[in-house]
């Protein structure tokens, strides 16, 4: 199983007290559909998986399934602390319908956190997921980064299929892909830089601007795979401010106001993160 092209790593959606809102989530998830999206990956950092029980995961995961068709690709992120609890989780989004998982380096302990310990824990993690695992690395959210060197002895594991890398490291997301063997994909998680990463050889992005502006970030891969690259750089130039926006000056409270704008349901986040305030809200407005 090969990824490729754009997948949005969708928000969460949460009602007045907090709980999920299921039935968002179902008109939220139809709206995508209608895009020309590959996929979508649920329970992603923009998915404020760290604040989601297990048992909401589980069912997020399923009405997901649900509403996506067996041609769109479904990704669960299923990242936890432990090996133990990864593996779990791995193994319920697989029982739900996941078609893969998305697996974010563990981060507590950082320090210790060695070459070695990263390929013994997810090798054991692949081990025991019945479906393909991804490889997450996202250096910003975690304070850690998984060396080029284990992805790459990662990377000829038979159930590991990809990375997504989420930070602006061209040179990281350059090794990335001199070092991937063949079938194994290589996708950004930065919008601000995804034009060249797919220059460098990337095969794809998760990208927080493809749940508000699904369109524009297939248009690009789209331009760069047909060689029209001038094209390609105007609309790169066009998408950066509001790719800032909803990633790092607002993050997800930025990114559920955007949607809220495109008529999707956003809501609050769950505390202790905070929405954006009407000035914020304001430049969303104008930028989208």
């Amino acid at each position: 199983m090969t990824f490729q092209g754009v997948y949005a790593p969708v928000p969460t959606p949460f009602d007045a007290e907090g709980e999920l809102d299921l039935e968002a989530w179902r008109g939220n998830l139809d709206r995508w559909m209608g895009t020309p999206l590959e996929g979508l990956v649920v329970l992603g950092s923009n998915g404020e998986a760290p604040y989601v029980d297990d048992d909401e995961a589980d069912r997020l995961i399923a009405v997901a399934r649900e509403r996506i068709p067996s041609d769109r690709r479904l990704i669960a992120g299923t990242g936890r602390q432990s090996t133990r609890s990864t593996i779990a989780a791995c193994r319920r989004a697989a029982d739900v319908g996941a078609d893969a998982v998305l697996v974010r380096t563990p981060s507590l302990f950082k320090s210790q956190f060695s070459s070695t310990a990263f390929i013994q824990h997810f090798s054991a993690v692949a081990d025991g997921s019945p479906v393909p695992v991804i490889l997450y690395n996202f250096s910003a959210l975690t304070g850690v980064t998984l060396p080029v060197d284990s992805a790459a002895a990662l990377s000829i594991h038979d159930n590991i299929v990809g990375i997504k890398e989420s930070g602006p490291d061209m040179s990281y997301v350059g090794d990335l892909v001199a070092l991937a063997p063949d079938g194994f994909s290589v996708l950004v998680g930065s919008a601000p830089t995804f034009l060249t990463s797919l220059l460098l050889g990337a095969d794809g992005g998760i990208l927080a601007l493809a749940a508000v502006a699904p369109e524009a970030c297939v248009r690009l891969l789209t331009l760069v795979r047909a060689g029209q690259l001038d094209e390609a750089r105007e609309l790169q130039r066009q998408i950066v401010p509001l790719a800032k926006l909803v990633g790092s000056i607002y993050g997800i409270a930025g990114l559920k106001a955007a949607l809220e704008v495109r008529g999707f349901v956003g809501g609050s986040p769950r505390l202790p993160l905070d929405p954006v305030d009407a000035e914020a809200r304001e430049r969303l407005e104008a930028q989208l």
